[in-house]
């Protein structure tokens, strides 16, 4: 546990004085995204608008969905697991920014997560695609962190996970 908040205060210097991520509210955009990512509805919703291309597209929609609702699960088990405190939200308009404030616990980020497992696996399938993805799981990820709804090192780690399983969709689909 002593590790556990030497690393969350290590991360707090990070965030707010080397990072320089101000505390202030942040863009409307940013919150926006992070709200409608919320258990995946985005990423559903772009694998509806896949499925009605080509049948690469609709296959590399059939992936992304298929990891990310893994990816989901992997997290949601990792949350309770590990059990590791939120950033303070104190009345940070940062995370008061947030429409929905977060009670669970937070490694790893779920939002994060899903987004590189969906963003992984349907780019694995669809080059293309993914490459028009990356930039939106980017997005989702830098938010999370901006908005104080998780730690930089929760974010990584759901960028990981989400990869991995990407990838292991990608293999399983394919063999």
């Amino acid at each position: 546990m002593v590790a556990l908040e030497r690393l969350n205060r290590w991360e707090a210097e990070l965030v707010e004085r080397r990072a320089a991520l101000s505390p202030a509210r942040p863009p409307a955009a940013l919150t926006r995204i992070s709200a409608l990512a919320r258990g995946g509805r985005l990423w559903f919703a772009i694998a509806a608008l896949m499925a009605t291309r080509s049948p690469i597209t609709r296959r590399a929609a059939r992936d992304g969905v298929a990891a990310l609702l893994l990816a989901s699960s992997c997290a949601q088990v990792l949350n309770r697991v590990v059990s590791r405190p939120r950033p303070a939200a104190g009345h940070l308009p940062a995370r008061d920014a947030l429409v929905h404030q977060p009670r669970t616990p937070s490694f790893p980020s779920s939002h994060s997560a899903v987004a590189a497992a969906f963003t992984t696996a349907a780019g694995r399938r669809s080059p293309i695609t993914g490459m028009m993805l990356v930039p939106l799981a980017a997005t989702i990820a830098y938010a999370r962190i901006r908005t104080r709804a998780h730690w930089p090192t929760d974010v990584l780690a759901g960028i990981a996970l989400g990869a991995l399983v990407g990838e292991l969709v990608h293999r399983h689909t394919t063999a």
